[in-house]
């Protein structure tokens, strides 16, 4: 059964995104430096191709969305479809990539999304719908990326949301320190 899991890279100060996210920098100033660990070796290239091994369907907050549609050409895995949280739906987009965008609101997409995903996971993209997700009890696991970076300000994860993680595995370090937990249901 699919998973629906946040894979994300974070500033040692808590940022999945530099301050001043815009078209021109979808990732905000200093941003890219999350993702260096990415042209790794060792356990950052084991940590890359577990990602792009698992994703069968993405779940997509709509800033997340408007920000990457230009840059991925497309959904960010070629031919994997991405639901889209919003409340303002539209039609189907099929990308460049020959990925579809379905915009839907949060437990609709995230039902869709596993439909899709078959026997891989769900991953999410956005700081915010991640929040969301963990508020309504929809988030499975967390996949950190630990960047030795420092950006000072920017997109908080988690910002104003609660909720618990228990570690899964053991850490791995190459660039980046990569940490992996599951979500402990509320009450559970």
């Amino acid at each position: 059964m699919s998973k629906v899991v946040l894979d994300v890279s974070m500033s040692l100060d808590g940022f999945t995104a530099g301050p001043n996210v815009r078209d021109d920098e979808p990732m905000g100033d200093g941003g890219e430096r999350l993702h260096d660990w990415m042209a790794g070796e060792g356990p950052d290239a084991h940590a890359f191709e577990r990602i792009n091994a698992m994703v069968g369907a993405t779940v997509i907050g709509r800033r997340t969305f408007d920000l990457g549609l230009r840059p991925w050409g497309g959904t960010p895995w070629p031919g994997v479809p991405g639901f889209v949280v919003t409340h303002r739906t539209r039609e189907d987009l099929v990308g460049d990539n020959g990925g579809t965008f379905v915009f839907d609101r949060l437990e609709a997409a995230v039902r869709r999304a596993k439909d899709a995903a078959g026997d891989k996971d769900v991953l999410v993209m956005g700081a915010d719908v991640a929040g969301q997700l963990l508020d309504a009890g929809l988030l499975d696991e967390v996949h950190l990326h630990l960047a030795p970076v420092v950006l000072g300000q920017g997109t908080a994860l988690f910002a104003g949301h609660l909720g618990e993680l228990i570690p899964q595995g053991e850490p791995a370090a190459g660039i980046a320190t990569h940490l992996r937990y599951r979500v402990r249901p509320a009450g559970g």
